[in-house]
């Protein structure tokens, strides 16, 4: 579904980044690889001057100097080329590509990437880093210290086997609650380790803080955060971008616009854990953390026709809301002259496919950003503490942001009091939000300042709907739905029954059936041989009286 330009507003042209992939790799593995292509054009010039002579009958000398600009000319052109960007990495084929090759969704290209070089380097700029072990006990340690504000579970393991821990943070951890939750993930790239070390940081800044500091207090008073520190452990551990068989993982989900990675025996055990997660929590807002860029990112990542061009979805204005939260809280993202604001529209920097961040927002109702925290992807551990008071408030901000904006409520029936899991709706805004069905409480972020017509709706009741004028602060409207007419009540009650059950299940449904549907009837009927009966009693009392008064009269005085 391609969706209309915004009227009568305008997108600052964003410039595509030209980060290397080569720039953590150092200088000399840059001139190396320099000086190879230097030798390959070289090693061509004297047969193309050959060639050159032969057609145009031009003097030897001519060409050498015609040669000698054109090759250098080139060669500058050809080192200027960007071979990577943060985002995208190695992006692989065009549109038409992935299209020809939806047969083999396992080897296409926009999820296989190629080998990295090897690095002298790579020794050096992993030291100091968590490894994975020191991750889990990191987590671990983590819950036994902060064990009345926490949980530590698992949403899976990686393809060799490694646990992909969570750290969750609340007064009331693993229960469930009418509260806003919020997930952090880290580590996506095996290559952009900078996230796992913020996430590990930032829970315990928020253990150390939560009873003095009154925004920390707050996210732990009354939303669920949860972290994931890594989701792409075998990528850290092989200093690679892609996952253990080499997949991008943020090319690995189902995507809207082209039937990539739809194919679930393909699909890589890391995805499979966050889309099963996702299932089971009902996530309000997002974060990923990459590396390699200075900006945060947000929907659409991809575009219809596979061009690059700025592709909103319907919640855009909100999604620049949520993006400025964090770029505004940085210090020094919003002041990007790449970036205008810090922020960036998916499509607009580069189309990309099968990514999380759109997934989330279709699939999951959860409003997620892709945060590039830093310009290096793998900067060297002493820079880390600058990073993390760089990114500490923009995190807490993004977190708070469920809590600090948009409008929440709960949605309940009129006839019995119990919640509802409704549906909220924004007029002129083309997506839906699915309120809870244990305390029907539903969490619709928006942007502050301005005025929504919200409507709640629910199969079998009246939809209900009410103008709010938003402010700086989150509002809380509950709606009270009517029931609509018994028949139609029921008939949306059963909808989604399994009626192909034994025979006594079935008879047990048919006498459910009979008695909802007629009870209405069967209490009038009642009422009416009731006053039937008692005016006959009556009738029948009254003609005694008149005969015994007869009798009476008959009688000598």
């Amino acid at each position: 579904q391609q969706l209309p330009p915004r009227a009568g507003k305008k997108h600052p042209v964003v410039r595509r980044s030209i980060r290397r992939k080569g720039k953590t790799q150092g200088k000399e593995s840059q001139k190396a690889v320099a000086g190879r292509s230097e030798e390959t054009v070289i090693d061509r010039f004297s047969d193309c001057r050959e060639i050159l002579q032969k057609w145009c009958n031009l003097p030897v000398e001519a060409l050498s100097s015609s040669m000698k600009l054109l090759v250098g000319v080139l060669f500058s052109f050809f080192l200027a080329l960007p071979s990577a960007v943060a985002r995208g990495g190695e992006r692989g084929g065009t549109l038409s590509e992935y299209e020809n090759d939806r047969s083999n969704v396992a080897t296409t290209k926009a999820r296989v990437l190629l080998e990295d070089e090897k690095s002298p380097n790579k020794i050096a700029r992993a030291r100091g880093y968590m490894t994975n072990s020191d991750l889990e006990k990191a987590v671990k340690d983590f819950g036994r210290r902060c064990s009345n504000i926490s949980r530590i579970y698992s949403i899976g393991e990686s393809v060799n086997g490694v646990p992909l821990w969570v750290i969750e943070i609340s007064d009331k951890p693993g229960e469930e609650e009418g509260e806003p939750a919020f997930k952090y993930i880290g580590n996506v790239h095996g290559d952009e380790p900078v996230g796992r070390e913020l996430l590990i940081r930032l829970a315990n800044w928020i253990c150390d803080n939560h009873l003095k500091d009154p925004l920390v207090r707050s996210i732990v008073e009354n939303s669920h955060l949860h972290i994931l520190p890594s989701i792409n452990p075998d990528g850290f551990a092989l200093q690679r971008r892609g996952n253990a068989k080499n997949i991008d993982l943020n090319r690995d989900f189902p995507d809207q616009f082209f039937p990539l990675n739809d194919d679930i025996h393909t699909r890589q055990p890391e995805t499979a854990a966050v889309m099963k997660w996702l299932s089971e929590i009902r996530f309000t807002g997002s974060a990923t953390l990459h590396g390699g860029a200075l900006v945060a990112n947000y929907p659409w990542d991809g575009t219809s026709d596979g061009r690059k061009h700025y592709y909103l979805c319907p919640d855009d204005d909100t999604f620049r809301f949520l993006a400025s939260t964090y770029s505004q809280s940085h210090r020094n993202m919003s002041l990007s002259t790449e970036f205008p604001g810090g922020i960036t529209n998916g499509a607009f920097w580069y189309p990309i496919y099968g990514a999380m961040q759109d997934w989330n927002y279709i699939h999951a109702g959860c409003f997620e950003l892709t945060l590039e925290v830093s310009d290096d992807k793998w900067p060297m551990i002493d820079e880390i503490p600058t990073l993390w008071e760089h990114n500490k408030m923009s995190l807490l901000n993004l977190a708070a942001s469920v809590l600090k904006t948009g409008v929440h409520g709960r949605i309940f029936a009129s006839d019995s009091g119990t919640p509802l899991p409704g549906f909220i709706t924004i007029k002129g805004i083309n997506y839906t939000v699915n309120a809870g069905r244990a305390f029907g409480d539903y969490h619709r972020l928006l942007v502050p300042g301005e005025r929504y017509e919200v409507m709640a709706t629910m199969p079998g009741y009246k939809s209900k709907t009410t103008t709010i004028s938003l402010g700086e602060t989150a509002m809380t409207v509950d709606f009270i739905l009517d029931p609509e007419t018994t028949t139609e009540r029921y008939l949306w009650r059963t909808s989604g029954c399994n009626c192909g059950g034994s025979s006594s299940s079935s008879s047990k449904f048919g006498l459910e059936m009979f008695w909802t549907l007629h009870f209405e009837v069967y209490v009038v009927i009642i009422i009416l041989l009731f006053w039937f009966l008692i005016r006959r009693r009556l009738k029948s009392n009254l003609s005694n009286d008149k005969q015994h008064a007869a009798r009476s009269s008959l009688l000598p005085a």
